[in-house]
């Protein structure tokens, strides 16, 4: 028969069958943490740390922005907003350029298409990436500059703005260029902003055209 620490004979030997207190030797209880399907432990709900996929602060089992389960139980969570490297890659376009002749302007006579203009890409990084032509005079320098050669003379000094969201989004504002912005072939309205994403095509100027890809992260 045991003796607790209280002096007491107890028949069991892990509480004291008298005065209930814990027997000598015997560790108290503690939590365990959750194994995963492939047999290691994972932290429990609430612990300390940030999601692996998107780096948000950790607050439970899932992460409040992508979803990702920490358990280990669900299946992977798609997070490329988060993760990827988006571009923005000018070049011309016939088409476009035919249209804006067909519906005439002011300066549509003195517009020629050029002989040859190569693609150009251009990293969306930051919280804005101002489009347009660099210009000395009024202090200039747009992130995507399209100075040329060859030169757009339809694309104002600053022309657009694609704005970075918290998110890994992006959003494209027109400030009120003198030829207007097109997305996807509709008018973008001045100072509305838009969503832009991977495969998105931003028409200005006379010819210019910038497609949104997504690169490598």
């Amino acid at each position: 028969m045991a003796t607790c620490p209280q002096g007491h004979p107890s028949g069991a030997d892990d509480y004291c069958d008298v005065c209930g207190a814990q027997m000598t030797g015997v560790p108290a209880p503690q939590p365990q943490a959750a194994a995963n399907p492939q047999g290691t432990a994972s932290a429990a709900p609430g612990a300390a740390g940030s999601c692996p996929v998107c780096q948000t602060p950790r607050a439970g089992q899932f992460c409040e922005v992508c979803g990702h389960d920490y358990s280990g139980t669900s299946a992977p969570v798609s997070f490329a907003a988060a993760g990827a490297r988006w571009e923005a890659v000018a070049a011309a376009d016939r088409t476009y350029y035919e249209k804006v002749i067909a519906e005439g302007g002011p300066d549509a006579s003195t517009m020629a298409f050029p002989p040859y203009c190569p693609e150009r890409s251009f990293a969306l990084t930051g919280e804005q990436v101002r489009i347009g032509r660099r210009s000395r005079a009024r202090n200039a320098s747009p992130e995507i500059d399209l100075t040329g050669p060859p030169e757009d003379p339809g694309v104002s000094h600053l022309h657009a703005v694609l704005l970075g969201q918290p998110d890994g989004s992006w959003l494209l504002v027109d400030p009120g260029s003198a030829n207007g912005t097109q997305l996807n072939g509709r008018p973008v309205t001045v100072n509305v902003p838009v969503r832009v994403g991977p495969g998105d095509r931003i028409h200005l100027g006379a010819w210019t055209v910038i497609t949104i890809r997504e690169g490598t992260p």
